[in-house]
């Protein structure tokens, strides 16, 4: 892993804050827990753990439903968000500064932080084949995409890169001057929205090639190498377990029921 340092039995970040802090006061007990080596130690199941820090354990939504948990200030189409809200392939998303939203669309489940805003959207071909587009125009966010039927694809943008998707978790951090972005797993197109021609093929099996994707170019390049920082792999692992589906890494504890997702990079 690029630039980060990590414990055997969790993944933590121990970087200099960047400028999307995570204030959140359960993923900080969440990140207590880990950093004390809980899923080691004996404080139970990663379901038992996210069900103390979220007061429900994570299991697959039912038909119908979008949200697993909303906290704060959540907008949808700048209408406040409850946990009864519908959310559709077209809808914009907001949260303030105390908001945070973690929710399903379709085969796809995402964890939105405070002070963001994520725009969806879909095109379809002549030929019928549709594409979901994710849009960060700011702030953060952490999402598993479930693999598409030939010729449909997902893609997630910010102002300075476009994302091509491949079945895969993702988290991306986007401001005005750099956007980060790490491939959990899976594969990942990234092109710069500035210069095409600066683009990366990333093929990770575990938060391998973590990204900064520049305004201004550094020594010529617009995508660099960076830390690993303010995502885990249990939250990871919650939100897979909402679309009925787990990880394709071992954590030290019991899995969700679900199937193992095989990449092969």
């Amino acid at each position: 892993m690029i630039g980060s340092v990590t414990d055997p039995h969790c993944t933590m970040n121990i970087s200099p804050k960047p400028a999307a802090e995570i204030e959140d006061p359960r993923r900080r007990f969440l990140l207590r827990a880990l950093s004390l080596g809980g899923l080691a130690a004996g404080l139970g199941s990663s379901g038992q753990l996210m069900a103390e820090v979220l007061g429900k354990r994570p299991g697959k939504l039912a038909e119908g439903k979008s949200i697993f948990d909303v906290q704060g200030e959540v907008f949808i189409n700048d209408q406040p968000a409850t946990p009864q809200s519908r959310i559709a392939a077209t809808d914009t998303l907001r949260t303030g500064k105390t908001g945070s939203l973690i929710a399903v669309l379709g085969q796809d489940a995402f964890l939105l932080r405070e002070n963001s805003r994520l725009e969806l959207g879909v095109v379809e071909s002549a030929q019928g084949a549709a594409k979901q587009l994710f849009r960060l125009v700011n702030g953060a966010l952490l999402t598993v995409f479930g693999a598409r039927k030939t010729g449909d694809e997902v893609q997630l943008h910010t102002n300075l890169v476009f994302m091509g998707i491949r079945g895969t978790g993702v988290y991306v951090e986007a401001a005005p001057e750099q956007t980060y972005a790490c491939t959990c797993y899976g594969r990942v197109q990234l092109t710069s929205a500035i210069d095409p021609a600066a683009t990366e093929e990333i093929r990770s099996l575990h938060h391998d090639a973590p990204r900064y994707i520049l305004a201004q170019p550094r020594e010529g390049r617009r995508i660099i190498p960076a830390p690993f920082f303010n995502h885990t792999d249990l939250e990871l692992r919650m939100l897979e377990a909402l679309v009925g589906r787990e990880v394709p890494f071992g954590l030290n504890d019991d899995p969700y029921a679900g199937p193992r997702r095989d990449y092969q990079p």
